[in-house]
């Protein structure tokens, strides 16, 4: 199948790029994958490929080579396949950019080939993987908004464990929807990653259940690794100014940020996991120095120096 693809794509891209006809016997012998022997074979391969262009919505034609009309060849009309421009506005493509990467169907997020066709994206748009991640059953997230939104009680098994909950809310955190709600099992508030939950379905009437009053869903879950753990450390990091707009777009609004005259970032922020911590500091590679407390700077270098 892959073969086919590509030799599907070859043949369409020939025949964009001359831009006038060519005949068979041209395609045969300038297009990669028609490189067969036999004659019979290359022609019931051409056909089937003609009508799988057609088929997909390519104008595929027969025209004259020359005013003579003696030898036909292929072309494909552009003004006829192209989409025409639609006249988007920067604010429209830069929330058509937004959209197409928030959410990924099937494993995989909107390629930018889409966005060229509508006119591009816009100009400073982040290249950022902003995308969500929700495998190949998108019905379990629907369904599971569905339940927030009603107050539906929601059964599914998680961790080899039946579950029955009452859905407060759905988080995004790092690339996927979280569930949040308390666990009828043992009444307390939990968390569960929405693409390990394989059977999730709602079950009673709409209004089963009220939500606590002024519940926030995001804030059971920590924004970074480091937020979770059993360790309550205030920390002051340093980000120098080349890479002290990434490290701003990795903070949560939770953290206290401030630029100093030559542009570096100093952020003091909550740890209460150190290992999570010192594993995002070392990829800032010597861009980024922890200056408060000395405990945790010491851990931090005895890691650098393969120490413990």
């Amino acid at each position: 199948m892959q073969n086919v693809v590509e030799r599907i794509l070859n043949l369409l891209a020939f025949l964009l790029t001359v831009e006038r006809p060519v005949t068979a016997e041209e395609i045969r012998h300038t297009v990669a994958g028609y490189d067969q022997g036999n004659d019979e074979a290359w022609r019931r391969m051409f056909e089937r490929d003609k009508d799988l262009l057609r088929q997909l919505g390519i104008p595929l034609e027969l025209r004259p080579t020359d005013v003579w009309e003696v030898e036909h060849g292929y072309v494909v009309d552009q003004d006829e396949w192209a989409l025409p421009d639609p006249g988007l506005t920067d604010e429209e493509r830069a929330a058509l950019l937004l959209a197409a990467s928030v959410v990924q169907i099937g494993g995989s997020a909107t390629g930018p080939e889409a966005l060229l066709k509508l006119g591009g994206a816009p100009v400073g748009a982040a290249g950022e993987p902003l995308a969500a991640d929700l495998g190949s059953d998108q019905v379990t997230v629907a369904d599971a908004f569905v339940a927030v939104g009603e107050r539906r009680l929601v059964d599914f098994t998680y961790r080899d464990k039946a579950r029955r909950v009452a859905p407060y809310g759905l988080v995004h955190r790092r690339g996927h929807w979280y569930l949040v709600g308390e666990d009828r099992g043992d009444t307390t508030v939990k968390v569960f990653r929405l693409d390990r939950i394989p059977d999730l379905a709602t079950s009673g009437e709409a209004g089963a259940f009220r939500r606590p009053e002024g519940f926030d869903a995001s804030t059971a879950i920590p924004h970074a690794p480091w937020e979770a753990g059993g360790e309550d450390l205030m920390a002051t990091v340093r980000f120098d100014a080349p890479i002290a707009w990434w490290a701003r777009r990795q903070l949560g609004t939770n953290n206290a940020i401030e630029v100093d005259d030559d542009g570096n970032l100093i952020a003091t922020l909550q740890v209460a996991n150190p290992e999570a911590f010192i594993g995002w500091i070392l990829a800032f590679d010597d861009q980024a120095e922890v200056l408060d407390p000395p405990e945790l700077r010491a851990r931090l270098l005895d890691r650098v120096a393969g120490v413990g």
